[in-house]
């Protein structure tokens, strides 16, 4: 990797690294500030809804080679996140409220911050063993606390609404379902699509500790 392609690199897991942490201390702050869980999504929502969308650009960095990712993940996991927090909480005010915004957000936060300060330092060739560690071992909790109390469940309760305003009607208009339709089945088959990246984690798990275990062992 040549030396601009490494300084753009520790940049932008950097901003995101410190973008998840303010977005942490938001959440957090307003739990203490205010002794509940409401007014997550109005402390940080905002912020969030712009790192989620800038973080397409590891889209674009598996896609061109700069980094080792690939497409297909990457993109599954951008647009699923992507599609939760722009297209149904900031859409429909009746959920911002909600502990599972709440939950989803502090998870999110919390993984991020992990993984991209990872990345930062993967990428100046010193990363602490500790951060790794957190990084391929943190998500055993975090990742399905924020897609089933979180994600799943939000989905699953924004249905009614979504039904009853028939939302995104002219969008859908042209096809032979509606959003509601739509939601319906990402809510089928998100779980399974949800285990694959699950699962491939897992595998990157090993293969990242168990080396650095042979590496201290030889």
């Amino acid at each position: 990797m040549g030396g601009v392609s490494t300084l753009y690199l520790v940049a932008y897991n950097s901003f995101q690294a410190i973008g998840w942490t303010i977005s942490l201390a938001k959440i957090l702050y307003n739990v203490v500030s205010t002794a509940s869980i409401h007014g997550t999504y109005a402390s940080t929502g905002h912020l969030i809804c712009f790192l989620q969308c800038a973080a397409f650009l590891e889209v674009i960095h598996g896609a061109i080679g700069l980094v080792p990712s690939g497409v297909l993940l990457p993109l599954m996991q951008w647009g699923g996140r992507t599609h939760f927090v722009l297209a149904i909480v900031a859409k429909l005010d009746e959920l911002q409220e909600l502990p599972s915004v709440f939950i989803t957000f502090l998870a999110w936060s919390m993984g991020e911050i992990i993984r991209y300060s990872h990345y930062a330092f993967s990428c100046l060739g010193n990363c602490p063993h500790w951060i790794t560690y957190l990084r391929y071992t943190a998500f055993i909790v975090l990742y399905p606390l924020g897609v089933g109390p979180g994600e799943i469940w939000v989905m699953y309760q924004a249905l009614p609404i979504i039904k009853e305003k028939n939302l995104y009607a002219d969008s859908f208009s042209g096809l032979p379902f509606s959003y509601y339709g739509f939601l319906k089945a990402v809510l089928v088959v998100y779980p399974f699509l949800w285990f694959k990246l699950y699962l491939h984690l897992f595998k990157q798990r090993r293969a990242k500790l168990y080396r650095y275990h042979d590496k201290k062992n030889t």
